[in-house]
């Protein structure tokens, strides 16, 4: 699929808001994977879709969850807001033909992160909270952080994540922490 096609879809589907958003996470998505080797033409795509079904209803986003045996009926327990991810990946693979694993993994947990993310799903959830329309405190020094460590800023962003969580005694899905452990046992091993 082209970008052009992707930005096509995504302008029809979403708010101009999360429009301007996923660009930004396209943005940043292609300038992280200029710096850390990854694929960029990849980064950019899982960017500038990651969001597609972000405004669908709950009663869709559900009934792809019960339907596709590759999601985990466990999101349903935990934030509407996850949803999305995992949905939106298995609308680009149903609708627009994207088979790419590396792009469809990178959707899916862009909200959640997991254990052993690979380089692109590190790219699409950083990219996510750092892109310059992101305005919330903290986020300054993930963006400084992400200058220097990927992986640093990966740890920083998941630390922030779950302390507002708990902080808002809302409840944490179990691969985020999977995946600050996973961080925290390799930032340790360095």
């Amino acid at each position: 699929m082209k970008i052009e096609e992707a930005e096509r879809a995504i302008k029809d589907l979403l708010p101009e808001k999360r429009y301007r958003h996923s660009l930004g996470v396209s943005e940043t998505a292609v300038k992280l994977a200029e710096k850390y080797g990854a694929d960029v033409e990849k980064a950019r795509l899982a960017g500038m879709l990651h969001d597609i079904a972000k405004y669908f209803s709950d009663e869709e986003l559900k009934a792809v969850i019960l339907r596709r045996s590759d999601i985990s009926d466990d999101f349903l327990n935990y934030s509407d807001k996850l949803w999305h991810a995992p949905v939106g990946a298995a609308y680009v693979q149903e609708h627009m033909g994207i088979d790419d694993r590396e792009i469809l993994d990178a959707m899916t947990y862009h909200t959640t992160g997991r254990n052993e993310m690979s380089l692109l799903e590190k790219i699409i959830f950083l990219a996510d909270y750092i892109e310059p329309g992101r305005d919330f405190p903290g986020v300054d020094v993930v963006r400084e952080t992400a200058a220097v460590s990927l992986d640093d800023a990966v740890l920083q962003e998941l630390q922030k994540t779950i302390i507002h969580l708990l902080e808002k005694r809302q409840s944490v899905y179990p691969k985020t922490f999977e995946a600050y452990n996973d961080f925290v046992k390799k930032n340790s091993m360095r």
